[in-house]
């Protein structure tokens, strides 16, 4: 197994414990193991979804959901759940669907994979790399390695079958050992990611949020609704990743630049928002525009909104000319925001493409072009939006592509 993720770990687990009788190794380049399961979700590690069924969570991904479908109703969502708690780890889902340890924290869910594999007779080497990959023509592989691995392994190393969980990678170059090895590859762009809004009309408001917002993406056929959050840099929150997901190769094209409409009423419309002005003001005439916040939006949002629409901060709503009221309906229904650039959410990053699934056996993940050869992960054309989805495809398919190696013969070092 080369990948010391989600995945790889899940795949390691699963096919040591159907078959003790083989030796499985796991491959690890960087000094560190599930690095990305520790920083998700804040430290509580977002571990999946609560989706009923596997037509439900489909819908998430907005590349490999389809292909997906049969896969995620042999291993979902509940196959998940029961697998945690039976290593111990009980999961809580909390009021938008995202499930995380009870615990809060992401250690508890790396322990469990560290813990599972070491019980399974997983053999892990960390500063380990995989160099070089041959597909030997009598079948299986010869790895030639590097790293602290070599002391035990040697500089070489066999095996019978191999599993790929190295995770996505936004360079293109970063592929062309699979590329070597006879797949072709999805050119793979960012997904998931913040907007950068330097010239922002809301760039003193860094920190606040609003549970639901609708971002557009101008001209584009792209919208999504959800929490926003503003930052120092721009926007972000679940509204604007899940919209760079959906969108990730239409704003790769955009080179990033485009203009974000953003609605802060998106249950309205012009239709229904303009009579609500009208009778607003002539109840509340006398009351200042600034001094009183509307659809439950947060003060500072309230007033920088009511400026930009050249409205005094002592203004009465009686007092306020028709052209600057109808310019804060105007902003409330579309903040326009000049999006200049991309930056990573946290230290996470998802890119969409990768190893294409048509050149996958999505019963088994193995390879249709290099017998012996299977994927699991990101590193496959395959990423969901935000909320755990992401962490449900590694853990699908790390468990039916390492069930599918547990019948092979125990790899011979050197």
């Amino acid at each position: 197994m080369l990948g010391g993720g989600a995945a790889g770990f899940f795949a390691a687990v699963a096919c040591a414990e159907a078959n003790s009788q083989q030796a499985v190794y796991l491959l690890e380049k960087s000094p560190k193991l599930l690095s990305k399961v520790r920083i998700s979700g804040g430290g509580r590690c977002n571990v999946t979804h609560a989706c009923e069924s596997a037509a439900q969570l489909v819908q998430h991904y907005p590349r490999g959901g389809r292909q997906l479908k049969e896969a995620f109703r042999r291993f979902g969502v509940a196959d998940t759940i029961t697998w945690f708690k039976a290593r111990g780890v009980a999961l809580k889902t909390e009021s938008d669907g995202r499930m995380f340890p009870t615990t809060d924290s992401s250690e508890t869910i790396a322990r469990a994979l560290e813990d599972a594999a070491r019980r399974a007779g997983v053999r892990i080497f960390t500063r380990t790399a995989a160099d070089e990959i041959t597909a030997r023509p009598e079948g299986g592989f010869l790895l030639k390695i590097s790293g602290d691995g070599t002391a035990t392994l040697g500089a070489e190393l066999r095996a019978s079958r191999l599993l790929i969980a190295t995770g996505g990678n936004p360079k293109s170059a970063a592929y062309d050992w699979l590329r070597a090895l006879g797949h072709s590859i999805a050119e793979p762009v960012p997904s998931l990611f913040t907007f950068n809004v330097p010239a922002s009309p809301l760039r003193e408001l860094p920190g606040v949020s609003v549970p639901h917002a609708r971002v557009v993406l101008a001209g584009e056929k792209l919208q999504y609704e959800g929490p926003l959050l503003v930052t120092h840099w721009g926007v972000s929150g679940p509204a604007v990743l899940k919209l760079s997901a959906w969108g990730a190769r239409r704003l790769h094209e955009l080179s990033y630049h485009g203009t974000a409409l953003v609605s802060w009423v998106p249950t309205h419309t012009d239709e229904t928002l303009r009579p609500w002005a009208q009778s607003f003001r002539l109840e509340n005439g006398k009351k200042q525009v600034a001094a009183h916040p509307q659809f439950g939006l947060p003060t500072r949002l309230w007033r920088t909104l009511v400026a930009e629409a050249g409205i005094g901060p002592e203004s009465r709503w009686s007092d306020v000319p028709a052209k600057a009221q109808n310019r804060l309906l105007e902003l409330l229904l579309r903040t326009p925001l000049q999006v200049q650039g991309k930056t990573t959410h946290k230290d996470e990053f998802v890119t969409c493409g990768g190893i294409p699934l048509g050149e996958v056996n999505l019963n088994t993940f193995e390879s249709r072009r290099v017998p012996g050869l299977f994927f699991a992960g990101e590193v496959l054309d395959i990423d969901g939006i935000t909320g755990g989805f992401n962490f449900q495809a590694a853990w699908t398919s790390g468990f039916l592509a390492g069930r599918a190696m547990a019948g092979v013969s125990q790899p011979v070092a050197g």
